[in-house]
């Protein structure tokens, strides 16, 4: 086999391979790292929240602390309650702010993130209504001289509030 053709095997098994790792994320997820940002990767076990009725009878979760495992789900909240969002993130792979789109929450501070590339958020429950909070980052690192990819990983929860 000339050189040629080996150098071209080489770097199409290095493009399949950066695209498979790109292509291979989860919504919500971080392969190779935990919440702590370190390689071993682990499945935190957390206590079974409790499931409750919201306002237009379909179930939902009463939690006040949410992370990027819970994508896609739906959360109950009390007026006068808090629910904060921690996204753990990367420089290369950064959390835009998380925004609030209807109405019935509230921006409140959150505290400080100490990490680049985290997006962290809290709201209060002010008014009965339904909020979808989302966020999104870069699928793959974008770093001058290397290959990388246009997709975007979106997290949303829907959060429904009720009077108290």
């Amino acid at each position: 086999m000339s050189r040629t053709i080996q150098y071209r095997i080489a770097a199409l098994a290095a493009v399949t391979l950066t695209l498979a790792g790109c292509g291979g994320t989860r919504a919500g997820t971080d392969p190779g790292t935990d919440s702590r940002g370190s390689d071993a990767v682990t499945s935190p076990v957390s206590p079974s929240p409790s499931p409750s009725t919201g306002a237009s009878g379909e179930t939902c979760t009463a939690r006040s602390a949410l992370d990027a495992a819970d994508t896609g789900r739906r959360f109950c909240l009390s007026t006068g309650g808090v629910i904060r969002i921690s996204l753990d993130g990367t420089a290369d792979r950064a959390w835009t702010p998380v925004t609030a789109d209807g109405p019935g929450l509230k921006a409140v501070n959150s505290g400080i993130v100490l990490r680049g590339g985290d997006a962290s958020a809290a709201f209060e429950a002010v008014s009965a209504g339904t909020v979808r909070l989302s966020s999104s980052r870069p699928l793959c690192a974008t770093s001058t001289g290397r290959i990388s990819c246009k997709g975007l990983q979106e997290w949303w929860v829907t959060v429904v509030v009720t009077k108290r």
